[in-house]
């Protein structure tokens, strides 16, 4: 079966076409700036030279796909002959809410408690949405499954969801920790079972997705116990742009002190806070770690507090589930960052980690990296969520 995955944000599209007979990606393509002026899609195949680019408007996501759909056939970038052999679709979708806590098949149902989720996830359920929407308009009949952001986190027990808050705030608005990255965390807390064989019902596992946005889960017997990340995606670690875990109290004194209004406190924490604005340099780690080098301060604090925070929750968690059996580094840090790797790893001894320095000299490669004698395994694993969305797809489908 190919299955065709879909990853809409509000002005672009990422996918991956992919045959589930050999889980072999034929194409995969990139589309940005949907409905802004300079709309361009960029297409590869592995083993062929070059691009497939097209630079013309797009005034929508049907647009845009019409175009993709233009693409995956193409005879030389493409991966299928003609479009009919595309036979299902995989949506990523990023909040359910409670609704769901597993992938489903898409129906007109299934839509419209997507669009009641749409107070939660302003900036992407309704991209996501206008994804459906587009496929459903130009490939009638094609199965389609969505596959959700939540849907891994929601197995959570009460005692890890809920706030310290009036408790009609849950029954009303549904204020709750609900988690995100949840397709990254069941992709490698499996795989890393598959390293070690073992079966992943006997491990506890620390999955640790650090990028631009990150978030650490509590994996316990395949399934999550807890996550880092909140009622919104703002809660917990420092990341990019966004502040993480703070005293609450603290908005409502910036709010008075620097005459903020709710959208305004809000954009401070998700889009200039973080190591940007621990820094004023970047949100780019590279170009943070760069200025640490140099003997930029700020840059360094910034490194080390990131570094802390991610020791505490994986300490937490390492409580929460009486023991780890193993401790996964994934996303563009966690694949990457060789010395950040090692400053969360290094002094963790008492916990049973021990890193092995050489063999954490690696980026972006499936890797053991502790020592043969560390008691908690230490693994380097790239995601690979669309190949998530693609396995949910193929099963509900057929």
């Amino acid at each position: 079966m190919k299955v065709l995955v879909l990853n809409c944000g509000s002005s672009s599209l990422k996918y991956q076409l992919i045959d589930m007979e050999n889980e072999a990606v034929l194409c995969v393509g990139l589309v940005e700036r949907i409905g802004i002026e300079g709309s361009i899609l960029k297409q590869e195949k592995d083993g062929v030279e070059g691009k497939y680019i097209v630079e013309q408007p797009m005034k929508n996501h049907e647009e845009a796909i019409k175009l993709v759909l233009d693409a995956v056939v193409d005879p030389t970038y493409g991966g299928v002959k003609d479009i009919k052999e595309v036979e299902a679709v995989g949506h990523r979708v990023v909040h359910a809410g409670e609704k769901f806590a597993t992938s489903v098949v898409i129906t007109d149902e299934v839509e419209a408690a997507l669009k009641e989720c749409i107070d939660l996830a302003p900036l992407h359920n309704p991209a996501n949405i206008m994804g459906i929407d587009a496929c459903k308009a130009i490939l009638p009949g094609v199965p389609m499954v969505g596959v959700f952001d939540t849907a891994f986190h929601q197995t959570m027990p009460k005692k890890s969801y809920l706030y310290g808050l009036p408790h009609e705030l849950y029954t009303k608005y549904g204020v709750r920790r609900y988690g995100f990255h949840g397709t990254s965390h069941k992709y490698v807390s499996q795989r890393a079972a598959e390293m070690l064989g073992k079966d992943i019902k006997d491990l506890k596992i620390i999955t640790c997705h650090l990028g631009n946005g990150a978030s650490i889960a509590a994996v316990d017997g395949g399934k999550c116990v807890d996550t880092s990340m909140g009622f919104t995606p703002l809660e917990g670690l420092i990341m990019g742009t966004r502040c993480g875990d703070i005293d609450a109290a603290i908005l409502p004194f910036l709010m008075r002190k620097e005459n903020l209004n709710a959208d305004q406190i809000d954009a401070m924490m998700n889009k200039q806070s973080g190591v940007y604005g621990m820094t004023g340099i970047s949100s780019d780690f590279r170009d943070i770690e760069d200025a640490a080098h140099n003997g930029d301060e700020k840059a360094q604090v910034a490194l080390d507090a990131y570094a802390q925070r991610v020791k505490k929750y994986i300490g937490s968690y390492a409580a929460e589930m009486n023991g780890v059996d193993a401790v996964v580094f994934t996303a563009g840090v966690g694949e990457n960052g060789i010395d950040m790797r090692e400053m969360i790893a290094s002094n963790m001894e008492f916990l049973g980690m021990k890193l092995d320095k050489e063999a954490n000299k690696v980026r972006g490669k499936e890797r053991v990296i502790s020592t043969e004698d560390s008691a908690v395994k230490i693994l380097l694993i790239p995601t690979n969520e669309e190949l998530m969305i693609a396995r949910d797809t193929v099963a509900l489908v057929k």
